[in-house]
This record gives C-alpha cells, sequence and structure tokens, in this order.
C-alpha cells in the first residue's frame, strides 16, 4: 500500500482522539488556556454532561483580532519562545499548556467559537470553526472589559463513533466536575464557578495565596473535616519543595480517590504519589484503608518532563528516587509530629451516636450501674478506684509511672484515696487525668475542657507497638540461616532489580544474592517471619520494586508480625486496672508519636467537649 499525506482535517481529528477523549478533556484544556492567560475568574458551563454545550469563560488578558486566526491553526502557541540561539527549549515549560492543539483539535470534532477582548482594546471579536472549517473574524459583543468565553457545542458530531463510547450524561458531568475541583485546588489564588444543565454545581471564591488560603480551598472541596484533621507539610530538599496537607490516620477512607499531587501548579496522576503514601502511612493504615492528602511539588523546570503523555497528565522526574523521598520523609515528619493526635470525625461520630434515654426506675438506682460494669472514681483529684480481691499483675512499660502507688483491695462503692499515689490534675496533661475504668475495657478522663474515652488494649498495643520498632531499629533485625538457600526464579528484570536492593533487604534481615540470569538465591530470612514463603515474598518483593521503588513487601509483613506480639503483648480488654495504671498509660500516649490509633488505623482514644455534652443536654 503506498503511504499517503494526510489532509489537515483527518490530522485534526486523530490529534483529537488523544486529547479531547471526554467532554471533561475538553474542559481541562480550555481551563489551562485560562490559567495561562492570567484569569482570576473562570466560569464553567456545561449542557447534556458536556456533549451538548460547553462554555469557558475568564476575564483574563484576552486575544487581539489578528490571533484569533492563528490561536484555532495547529501547532501554534504563545507559551513557547526561541532561545537566543533560535532554538525551542522543551524542557523548560513554565506554562500548563504549551503544544498548541487543543483549540484545533476540538474544533475538528465540534462546533467551536472563541470571543475575545484584548486587554487595552475597545472592540471585541470571535472566529467560528464547524468540523475544521474555519469562519473569518467578525466582530462581537462581549461583556467584560477583557477576557475571552470559548464555547463548544456538539462535541464529537464530526466523528460520531466516539459518541458511542461515551458514558452517561451524569457520568460526563461528574468527570467536569472532578476536572475542575482537581484546577481549583492547584490555584486558590483564582475563582471558579461551575453550572451544570442551568444549576450551580460548584462556587469556589478566590482565596489568598499561602498555606491558609489554599487549606480553604483544600476544605471546600475535600469537605469541612478536612481542614480540622489535615497536618501541614513543607519540607525542601536538594531544590526541590514539598508543600501540602495529609489527613491523619484515623481520618481516612476506602479508596484513594482523595488524594492529590500538584507539579508546579499542574495536576498530575503518578503512580509515585500512591506508593509514597503507602509507605509513609504503612504504620498506621490497614490495607484497605486510604490517607487524604493534597501535596504541591515546586521544582525547577528542568527537573522534570512535562511532555511525556498526550493530556499531560503525567510527568517524569529526572530523579524520581529524591522526589519519593521527599514525600515519605515529609510525610513521616508531619505525622510523627502529631503525636497522640486522633480525627475530629470520631468524636463528632461518639457524639450522634448518643440519645436521650428515660432514667432507670428508682428501684433499679445507682446498683443498676456497678452491674453494668461502670467503676466510679472515689472523688474528684483522688487516684484511687475499687479493685478486684485479687491485685492484678503489673503491666510492662507501665510499672515505672505506676511503681508508687499499691493497687487498693476489693472496697464496697467508693474506695479511699490513695495518698502514696501520684494526683494528676486534669488541666496539666492534654488526656487529662483518669477518672474511672467502665466495662473493665475504657479508660474515662477529664481534660482540661473535656473528656476521653480510651480503648485500653489499642493504646497499649500501640505504645508496645512503638517500642517493639524502636528496639529492631537499634538493633537491626534478627536474621534466621536457612539450612538449603532457596533459588526463586524471576524475570531478569526483576531479578537485577531485587539483587540491587541487595544491601537494604540485608538491614531488614533478608539476605539475597545473583544466582545466574533470572535467578535470585535467598540465604538468610528474617526471625521474624518464622516458617515463611520464600518463594511468595521474594515476588512480592520484586512487585513492589517495579511499581514503587521500594520493598514495602517484607516492611509490612516484618510490621504484621510486630503488631501480631504488640497485640498479644499489649494489655487486654476486660482487664481491671488501678488508677496509677491508667494514668500511667495515658502519660505514654502522650510521649509516644502515633499514639491516636492503632497499628489498624482505628482511633485509641475519643475526646469530646464539654461544651458538646452541655448540648446533648439541653445546657446550650
Amino acid at each position: 500500500m503506498p503511504i499517503r499525506r494526510l489532509p489537515p482535517n483527518l490530522v485534526n481529528r486523530i490529534a483529537a482522539g488523544e486529547v479531547v477523549e471526554r467532554p471533561a478533556s475538553a474542559v481541562k484544556e480550555l481551563v489551562e488556556n485560562a490559567l495561562d492567560a492570567g484569569g482570576s475568574r473562570i466560569e464553567v458551563q456545561a449542557d447534556g454532561g458536556g456533549l451538548t454545550r460547553i462554555l469557558v469563560a475568564d476575564d483574563g488578558g484576552g486575544l487581539p483580532p489578528h490571533e484569533l486566526p492563528l490561536a484555532v491553526e495547529r501547532h501554534a502557541t504563545s507559551k513557547l519562545s526561541p532561545g537566543e540561539d533560535g532554538d525551542y527549549d522543551l524542557l523548560r515549560i513554565l506554562t500548563l499548556g504549551f503544544r498548541g492543539e487543543a483549540l484545533p483539535s476540538i474544533g475538528s470534532v465540534a462546533r467551536l467559537s472563541i470571543t475575545s477582548r484584548a486587554r487595552g482594546q475597545a472592540d471585541a471579536h470571535a472566529i467560528y470553526v464547524e468540523a475544521g472549517a474555519v469562519g473569518a473574524v467578525q466582530p462581537a459583543a462581549f461583556p467584560g472589559p477583557h477576557g475571552a468565553r470559548v464555547e463548544v457545542r456538539d462535541l464529537f458530531y464530526a466523528t460520531p463513533a466516539r459518541l458511542k463510547f461515551m458514558k452517561s450524561e451524569r457520568s460526563e458531568a461528574l468527570a467536569i466536575t472532578e476536572e475542575l475541583k482537581r484546577q481549583a485546588m492547584a490555584h486558590e489564588a483564582v475563582g471558579f464557578t461551575l453550572d451544570l444543565d442551568g444549576r450551580r454545581a460548584l462556587r469556589l471564591p478566590a482565596e489568598a495565596e499561602g498555606p491558609e488560603g489554599r487549606l480553604a480551598r483544600l476544605s471546600a472541596i475535600m469537605g469541612r473535616e478536612f481542614s480540622d484533621n489535615a497536618l501541614p507539610i513543607d519540607h525542601e530538599r536538594e531544590g526541590v519543595r514539598l508543600s501540602g496537607f495529609a489527613g491523619l490516620p484515623t481520618y481516612n477512607r476506602g479508596n484513594a480517590a482523595h488524594q492529590y499531587l500538584f507539579v508546579n501548579g499542574r495536576p498530575v496522576r503518578d503512580r509515585l504519589l500512591q506508593g509514597a503514601l503507602r509507605g509513609a502511612y504503612a504504620d498506621f493504615l490497614a490495607r484497605d484503608r486510604h490517607p487524604l492528602a493534597a501535596l504541591y511539588l515546586e521544582l525547577d523546570p528542568d527537573l522534570v518532563d512535562v511532555n511525556v503523555h498526550p493530556a499531560k497528565a503525567e510527568v517524569r522526574f529526572r530523579d524520581p528516587g529524591l522526589v519519593r523521598g521527599l514525600i515519605v520523609g515529609g510525610l513521616r515528619h508531619a505525622l510523627a509530629a502529631a503525636g497522640h493526635r486522633a480525627a475530629t470525625t470520631v468524636s463528632l461520630a461518639a457524639l450522634g451516636g448518643f440519645r436521650p434515654h428515660e432514667a432507670p426506675p428508682p428501684a433499679q438506682g445507682f446498683s443498676a450501674w456497678r452491674q453494668g460494669g461502670w467503676t466510679p472514681a472515689p472523688r474528684y483529684g483522688a487516684p484511687g478506684y475499687g479493685a478486684p480481691a485479687a491485685a492484678p499483675q503489673s503491666i510492662p512499660g507501665l510499672s515505672e509511672i505506676s511503681a508508687r502507688a499499691e493497687p487498693h483491695g476489693a472496697v464496697s462503692g467508693f474506695a479511699e484515696p490513695d495518698t502514696a499515689a501520684p494526683v494528676f490534675d486534669p488541666v496539666d496533661y492534654p488526656l487529662g487525668a483518669a477518672r474511672a475504668q467502665v466495662h473493665e475495657t475504657y479508660i474515662v478522663a477529664q481534660t482540661r475542657d473535656g473528656m476521653v474515652i480510651v480503648d485500653q488494649h489499642a493504646a497499649h498495643e500501640r505504645l508496645v507497638y512503638e517500642r517493639m520498632k524502636v528496639e529492631m531499629a537499634q538493633g537491626g533485625v534478627a536474621r534466621q540461616a536457612l539450612l538449603l538457600p532457596e533459588v526463586v526464579e524471576l524475570d531478569p528484570a526483576e531479578a537485577e532489580r531485587v539483587c540491587g536492593r541487595a544491601d537494604e533487604l540485608a538491614a531488614l534481615g533478608l539476605v539475597v544474592e545473583p544466582f545466574g540470569p533470572g535467578a535470585v538465591l535467598v540465604r538468610e530470612t528474617p526471625a521474624l517471619l518464622g516458617q515463611t514463603d520464600v518463594q511468595g515474598l521474594v515476588r512480592d518483593i520484586a512487585d513492589d520494586l517495579a511499581e514503587n521503588g521500594q520493598a514495602l513487601a517484607l516492611k509490612e509483613r516484618l510490621e504484621e508480625v510486630c503488631g501480631t506480639m504488640a497485640c498479644h503483648g499489649s494489655v487486654r480488654a476486660g482487664r481491671r486496672l488501678t488508677a496509677p495504671e491508667m494514668n500511667a498509660l495515658l502519660r505514654q500516649m502522650e510521649a509516644t508519636p502515633h499514639s491516636g490509633q492503632c497499628n489498624h488505623g482505628r482511633p485509641t482514644y475519643v475526646e469530646l467537649k464539654l461544651a458538646d455534652i452541655e448540648r446533648l443536654f439541653g445546657r446550650r
């Protein structure tokens, strides 16, 4: 078959198949043009899921009439300028768009009109494109002093086959909404509005530039609860700056839909972010739970290539290891700084569970409470509590603080205060002073402005786990030699990746070495794992290295074993604690990072503010 030169209109339709995949793709390209033009207010309207009509209006610099024909010409752009040598540098992209493909691609498959008034000009002009046919520039009316209005009607009418692959109008409208939210998160100083089929779906006023304005914009999009449970992040390493906000581990979701990455103001989707978040939160969340995060990377344009995807949705970093390490390090630093803090949604859920009930009959009275498991405190400020006849055994890790206090014997009613035990004032400590133990499982403590309910098993499990991690880091991971070294067959590239991380794996207790092409020899495994599936472990590590650049599988298995050991070594539910032991647990929680959640991401305590409690009883 002979080679043919394709006509320009067909070339544009082929390009449109890459650039304009769906209505949301057209909105993305048009909004990026508005941002590049310096717009401070961007209005988007979409009818019929964007297939019937799309309008994007901005108050940017606008286009003079002589540039309108160039704007709809393929590979014509104002965003690239030649250097002193006359060459164009595609490695220093400073704008969101740069290829000059969006408008001609959209115009080749739809009815496109552009109306604009350039800054400083009195008259406005418009140009029309229909299925690739470009009309003449003509005068037009324009509502504002300057800016542009781009209207797209009957998207894909010139390529009917593409319409068969569109989803429902509702799905397309949701995709448009999600795209505009991502752009709004990246540019908090710009106001955005979105109307779907004549109804206002999104209104985001411009916020002040900086962390406070950015958090306000994120809260408006991700929910008000995000600002209450977000940890600020601001780190820099080797010229790469990471900023943004990440949610507390106890504030999580069942999918990764609320994880956002922005590179130099550009929303991108990158597996690097998911792997980094998984690595940073590995200690705090179960595998089926995902944190919320909006992270912003700022780096020299020379260090990132944005010209690797037709829709510019992906980027390639010159040093991905540096970027990943910065993200993981920044997140871990923020999580460590959070200390014992837990999500406010836990308290809100607890308050929502309270319902007014009728008082018990007088015949039941106080004794019914005692039978239900309530052990009252002796009096305000007194540390003594009723205890079982047999004194409880000491709890590892709590004996240091509670050593001065001897448990009381069983007492009917209120116990006498123990003058030898330390007295904790609730004003002096974030988690307050222990007042009671409920159902031999939950510790009730009084704080300065409310109360705290602690799950004693989950809290002590976290404390034991953190202590085990410290001991493992200080003494290294103990290894056990295999009687017969095991050979694991892998793809040659996978085997090379695994052997390339041999030193890192050895620090985690796994000793590997190359065994010919496409094979790895395992000589030692971590002693913590006991009898383990070596073949499956190494293959999981190879998959992790390919996907995330780090051997998360081995770390997670070690942490899972430590978590299991911590679970069995911690104080169990149903164990009666003395007041000194309860206060000792609270003090250790305050001093231990990440003690606000157990190893599975569940909260270890719930805090109820006094104002909320008063509202429950109608006092406010």
